[in-house]
């Protein structure tokens, strides 16, 4: 088992080597010809960075997360953890951290938009990014949360990835997480968030600046009427539930 795991490391190693190095030799992707010093010593750290991120992830992943504003699943309202997966990754008990279907889906909108409208990412790849990554769209970033997101899996529930995820996405007006959030637009603990609260914040991250309530409430409840509707389609509530949600007053904490 223990032998199997290590053949299985070596292996995303030496993929990443060549992944990093855009589609060279291993050499290169470890130790380009750079003439200098200080970009061989950023170059250097960058390689070790990845590769400890692949040998040791749990410890890497422990000191990126805010202990200190972390909020346990247990304290995460159900309707809350159901509502991200309706609206961001509806097969999220079903895959392996990458939804082969969801990329098949983008790949289709973003032929027929002729530009780069979808990403097919999952909740497994987005927390990959949110911890570690950065937003541009290279293959050589793609292929690295790809191997993460895997390992991620491979190290993790799905209960504690869900976990993780809801305490690192950006909910727009400076909150980071679901307690940010619950505390900046509702004054509340997330524990106390109701069906309402919790389907108005799961349409923020998608885009968190446009949809907060504090910059276009109207635009907000738009995004939260379409979180209902899809929790009731996936069979998350009925429909009655969620239309009675969608009417329910909303009262921000400013």
């Amino acid at each position: 088992m223990r032998f199997g795991r290590l053949i299985m490391l070596l292996m995303i190693l030496f993929i990443l080597s060549f992944a990093w190095a855009g589609g060279t030799s291993f050499l290169k992707g470890w130790l380009p010809a750079i003439p200098s010093s200080q970009s061989i010593n950023s170059h250097l750290s960058s390689s070790w960075e990845r590769s400890y991120r692949m040998i040791a992830l749990k410890s890497a992943v422990d000191e990126k997360l805010d202990k200190k504003k972390y909020v346990k699943i247990q304290y995460i309202p159900l309707t809350m953890q159901q509502a991200i997966i309706a609206v961001e990754d509806s097969r999220f008990y079903r895959h392996f951290g990458f939804d082969i279907e969801g990329i098949l889906r983008a790949m289709l909108v973003n032929m027929q938009t002729g530009d780069f409208t979808e990403g097919g990412s999952t909740i497994t790849q987005q927390l990959v990014k949110n911890l570690f990554l950065t937003q541009d769209k290279t293959y050589g970033r793609k292929a690295e949360e790809f191997l993460l997101a895997m390992d991620m899996e491979l190290r993790y529930s799905k209960e504690e990835i869900l976990e993780m995820y809801l305490n690192t996405i950006y909910f727009g007006s400076g909150a980071y997480g679901i307690g940010d959030a619950a505390k900046i637009y509702f004054d509340k603990a997330p524990v106390n968030l109701n069906l309402a609260e919790c389907a108005l914040l799961a349409g923020l991250p998608t885009a968190p600046s446009l949809n907060s309530p504090y910059v276009d409430f109207n635009a907000a409840k738009h995004r939260q009427a379409i979180v209902l509707s899809v929790m009731s389609r996936q069979g998350f509530l009925g429909p009655q539930t969620a239309e009675e949600a969608k009417v329910a007053p909303i009262r921000l904490a400013k």
